[in-house]
């Protein structure tokens, strides 16, 4: 059984690693939007500049240095909370956020269907806690 002090902390490792994720996530997402289809790119400049062009990308590149940094943080993370509680809380958590950034930042349409999920999911989270 963890201590407050050590729960605490294992659920801010938690909460970081989330937060990063969703960041990289979106940031990909966001780069990979302003490329366009990358079949057009790869037709007109071949796989190199296919290649140049997302590396390129800042969104893409900030997007993929945040995957790499949530790859450590989640690292630590697990390396200071049971597993049982860290896996679904990230997922859970990473799920949650990006549902609510891809409405806020990518203004994508998130149906009724996904939310409800989202709150199921969020319950699961709570239920982690207990």
């Amino acid at each position: 059984m963890m201590g407050v002090h050590a729960a605490l902390h294992a659920w801010a490792a938690i909460l970081f690693v989330a937060v990063i994720a969703v960041a990289g996530e979106v940031l990909i997402a966001s780069g990979m939007h302003e490329l366009g289809d990358l079949d057009n790119i790869r037709a007109v400049h071949g796989l190199g500049g296919t290649i140049a062009a997302v590396l390129t990308n800042m969104r893409f590149v900030a997007g993929a240095l945040c995957m790499a940094l949530n790859f450590f943080a989640m690292l630590f993370a697990l390396s200071i909370a049971e597993l049982s509680l860290a896996g679904p809380a990230i997922a859970g958590l990473t799920y949650i956020g990006n549902a609510v950034a891809a409405k806020i930042f990518l203004r994508e349409n998130v149906n009724r269907r996904r939310w409800i999920a989202v709150t199921f999911v969020t319950i699961g989270v709570v239920l982690l806690t207990r």
